[in-house]
């Protein structure tokens, strides 16, 4: 059973503070701190919680190594965030409050906002709301659900709760009525040149902005495979890609992206590595394996398009993709994540996840250890549209962190991505 909220709270703030000590000093050192130059900490919600260690002067160096060069001194301590950046803002959290911001709670943008998913969004310091299922009430009453989404949730001090819309177009577009436009299908979209498309999505990334929506889970850039069109549940079956030529995906996804950066939306391109090649839809259907997926130049067109175009944020699929990675779906992969994503695309911003919550393709996963394999992998900010889950994947990385000084310590890298998404839109107090 986990310890009580506060208790937690205060162990986990224990750990991370004696991790951040600890990090940078060679092996049987332990580096002293370096003076606080940020913003304390907030107060741990336990009076009696474990009290940081009290910052002692360096310690003589002990030679580490001794060459014919001489001795080698130990490493300086890490030096403490700048004040008024997005790592000092993470430092400040609670543990808590830190991994609400790393999920993403999937809502009804059909209703107002029921009072268990309020309790949900307070209870865990959620950071982000992604509006579920169609809507035609259009923009006065989406901006009115995004208020109460954003009172409820009640965000620490520097930060705003970000609102998420899946606005594609054709068969994917969440948002409708009074306001929006009826957004063509990425087939469609194809079919305006690029400077065309980028006009029309600045358009509908305004009106988005005007129903309180900050964040565009769009555009797809998985390249299908003419042969594959019919055959292809998630994308080409559904018209949600932009074809099967890799400049012409390239080209409209870096449109689209810069439209709605023009409009001050974020986007996420999505499904990385790409879906493409892939006949279940991972919604509805277990088990969906790629077997022809290598991450060649010709595949992620659309993502190094998106990258380049300086895209928000990288979905990543929850297929698994076994000339990738055999052994682990996309989502729960290092080698997919770190190696590809971050490593050979150069991509330092979110990696946001697949909806964790009700896919098909993660029923046999346990919730508790979603979140907590999803940042292993290398990923940021998780989805789950089922708010009640929120509980468990909360719990399994607060219950890990507790036990594992280098998860402790991690959790604010995670954060401050995030937090420096946020501040690009103006939606966190803080520079990146």
């Amino acid at each position: 059973m986990r310890p009580a909220a506060p208790v937690r709270s205060a162990l986990l703030a224990g750990l991370v503070t004696a991790a951040l000590l600890t990090a940078c000093a060679p092996d049987g050192q332990t580096a002293a701190p370096t003076p606080q130059t940020s913003a304390p900490p907030a107060p741990s919600p336990s009076p009696t919680g474990p009290a940081a260690p009290t910052p002692s002067p360096p310690a003589a160096t002990t030679p580490a190594s001794t060459s014919s060069a001489g001795t080698t001194p130990a490493a300086p301590p890490s030096p403490s965030p700048a004040p008024g950046s997005c790592r000092a803002l993470a430092e400040s959290m609670t543990p808590e409050e830190q991994v609400g911001q790393l999920v993403m709670v999937g809502v009804p943008a059909t209703s107002d906002l029921a009072p268990q998913t309020a309790q949900v969004l307070a209870e865990h310091h959620v950071g982000s709301v992604l509006l579920l299922q169609n809507t035609e009430a259009g923009v006065d009453a989406v901006a009115r659900l995004a208020e109460q989404a954003r009172d409820a949730a009640g965000a620490p001090e520097g930060t705003t709760t970000m609102l998420a819309a899946d606005q594609e177009g054709g068969l994917v577009q969440r948002l409708q009525g009074p306001g929006f436009d009826t957004i063509p299908s990425a087939r469609e979209q194809a079919a305006l040149s690029p400077e065309e498309l980028e006009e029309a999505a600045e358009t509908w990334g305004e009106q988005l902005r005007r129903a309180g929506v900050d964040y565009d889970l769009a555009p797809v850039a998985d390249l299908v495979p003419e042969e594959l069109e019919q055959v292809n549940e998630p994308i080409g079956r559904l018209d949600r890609g932009y074809g099967a030529d890799p400049g012409t995906v390239a080209s409209r996804v870096a449109a689209f992206v810069e439209g709605m950066d023009e409009a001050g939306v974020a986007t996420s391109v999505k499904h990385f590595p790409g879906l493409g090649q892939v006949r279940g839809n991972t919604d509805f259907t277990a088990d969906v394996v790629d077997r022809t997926t290598t991450g060649s130049d010709e595949e992620l067109a659309g993502f190094r398009a998106a990258v380049e175009a300086e895209v928000d944020s990288v979905m990543v699929a929850t297929a698994t993709y076994t000339r990738l990675d055999p052994d682990h779906q996309a989502v729960f992969s290092e080698a997919v994540v770190t190696d590809l994503l971050r490593g050979e695309l150069s991509f330092d911003g979110v990696v946001v996840s697949d909806d964790l919550g009700v896919a098909e393709a993660v029923a046999d996963v346990d919730p508790e250890r979603r979140l907590l394999d999803f940042l292993s992998a290398g990923g940021d900010l998780v989805i789950t549209a089922d708010p009640a889950l929120t509980d468990e994947m909360v719990g399994g990385v607060l219950d890990a962190a507790e036990q594992d000084r280098e998860l402790a310590a991690e959790l604010p890298g995670h954060v401050t991505r995030v937090l420096a998404l946020k501040a690009e839109r103006g939606l966190a107090d803080c520079d990146d």
